[in-house]
């Protein structure tokens, strides 16, 4: 990169692709607001128009099924909440609410509070020590009482662990009692075949910056015979699921960033595919008593995702000794109050909490070389070293 750092935390956020640059440059230098109906609001509301073409076409979905929201928070909440009210408007006894326990924090802190405000029961499915969803335990708790769930929600990708969720079998569960389903697919865009329509989800996230595309740019995708309600009014655009004047410029930067990541996935994917086995096997010559977390089977996982967990380390220790030689990547853990807590996703797992909180995500993306793998590894031993030396973990406990 440009500032001469390594960047290993494209699960976070990616380099924004030129193209989109180019694209969001271009519009902003336009004048107009989508909404309105004279010349320069009906080229605004066109640009817009051919933005949801193109994303419609990226993933799967007609144009009608793309709502434009700022990003995947924004697009979760409006699922889970919006699903939520519409399906227990229709039948007060529809307030279970099933989310896999690995869920993102917009899911499992949306659930929690419509716990906590809406009345809301939240059953937390559990997954295998892979991190995969255990879809007997899907199927058990729809078998048990259908009538009363609201909805399911389950992500398609890990952003952790990286795992793959067995999304059909989570519909084909749901669909037999009418039970609606939303996943998260912020991770999956761009990395993994993604098809809306084949999937026979009620609604799907996505998100820009995790594509080269704008922060405060995604979509949900809402099957056109579903009901959301809203969770913010006003004009009453998109449907009006999401009111809201049309951000043009940033809409037409994420079409061209979804639209780029899906056409180049195959070789994109494969390059990135090799560079993280380059990367695992480097950090396990140099850490052979490092643990690599989610599933072996590359078609079970994210092509991008590392996560690796080092006995006897602290995470954000590792990770702040990385930073210093120039290194960015992320614990993917939790941290409340300026005290770290063990990754839910690892503990959900069955990790040992000890172990959970030694643990780094390395995520590899576009931009990501050869020479970045090889910069890792060459620190990632000396780092370990010192870490061990601290002894934080042994001193602190978990």
């Amino acid at each position: 990169m440009s500032s001469g750092r390594v960047y290993l935390d494209h699960a976070a956020t990616t380099p924004v692709l030129p193209e989109v640059i180019d694209v969001v440059a271009a519009r902003m230098r336009a004048l107009g607001n989508p909404s309105s109906l004279h010349g320069s609001g009906r080229a605004a509301r066109k640009a817009v128009e051919e933005a949801r073409e193109t994303v419609a076409e990226a993933v799967g979905a007609a144009p009608g099924e793309v709502v434009f929201t700022s990003g995947g928070t924004e697009a979760d909440n409006l699922a889970v909440k919006g699903l939520y009210w519409a399906r227990r408007a229709a039948d007060p006894r529809r307030t279970r609410v099933l989310v896999s326990a690995v869920e993102h924090h917009a899911v499992t802190d949306t659930a929690e509070w419509l716990g906590k405000s809406e009345g809301a029961q939240i059953e937390w499915l559990p997954v295998d020590r892979e991190g995969r969803l255990v879809v007997d335990e899907l199927r058990s708790a729809l078998a048990g009482d259908p009538d009363s769930v609201a909805l399911v929600s389950v992500m398609w990708a890990n952003n952790e662990v990286g795992t793959l969720q067995p999304i059909a079998e989570v519909v084909a569960a749901a669909n037999r009692y009418g039970v609606p389903v939303h996943s998260d697919a912020v991770q999956a865009v761009g990395s993994v075949p993604v098809d809306f329509t084949a999937s026979r989800l009620t609604a799907m996230t996505v998100s820009g910056h995790k594509l080269g595309g704008p922060v405060g740019s995604g979509a949900l995708l809402v099957r056109r015979d579903s009901d959301l309600v809203p969770v913010q009014h006003g004009g009453g655009q998109e449907r009006e699921i999401r009111s809201g004047t049309l951000d043009a410029p940033s809409i037409a930067g994420f079409a061209t960033a979804v639209e780029a990541a899906v056409a180049s996935r195959t070789v994109r994917t494969s390059r990135i595919g090799e560079l993280r086995e380059a990367l695992i096997g480097g950090v396990l010559e140099a850490v052979p008593d490092a643990v690599v977390n989610g599933p072996a089977d590359p078609r079970r996982r994210h092509p991008g995702i590392a996560h690796i967990s080092f006995p006897g380390c602290e995470g954000d220790a590792m990770m702040m000794l990385l930073d210093g030689k120039g290194i960015d990547c992320s614990t993917g853990a939790a941290c409340a109050a300026g005290v770290p807590e063990p990754s839910h996703v690892l503990l959900a797992m069955g990790a040992d909490p000890l172990l959970a909180r030694s643990s780094l995500r390395f995520s590899l993306g576009h931009s990501s070389t050869r020479a970045d793998v090889d910069s890792l590894v060459a620190a990632i031993g000396p780092a370990v070293e010192r870490a061990r030396a601290a002894g934080y973990l042994n001193v602190k406990g978990s």
